[in-house]
């Protein structure tokens, strides 16, 4: 199995915004394309921000890059994402004032099983 974590610090006044966009936009294509979704948290960050954060799971590292694949080449996902971003100010306008960091992270086991 592959496990990634995808992980979000996005200003307060957002958070509903982006966790709208996840469930109407993103979550509906990763699963269409098998992604697994384990669970999406947050937490506050500080007074301004807020921690988001999935773990998605994968058969093999070789499948997550085949449905990732399949995800940025969905057409009408990429159509939906990029109308969204031009919604709320456009790509750069929203990764400069709303998402302030975004990680992609491989998840390693502790776990000697």
């Amino acid at each position: 199995m592959f496990y990634r974590r995808k992980f979000y610090i996005v200003k307060n006044e957002f958070v509903e915004v982006f966790n709208d966009h996840f469930n109407e936009n993103n979550l509906p294509n990763q699963t269409k394309h098998g992604a697994r979704l384990i669970g999406r948290w947050m937490i506050p960050n500080d007074e301004t921000t807020t921690e988001i954060f999935a773990i998605w799971e994968y058969d093999s590292y070789e499948k997550y890059k085949e449905i990732e694949a399949n995800v940025r080449n969905d057409e009408d996902h990429v159509r939906r994402v990029n109308e969204w971003y031009v919604k709320h100010g456009g790509r750069d306008y929203v990764i400069k004032n709303y998402l302030l960091e975004v990680r992609n992270e491989q998840l390693k086991t502790t776990l000697n099983i």
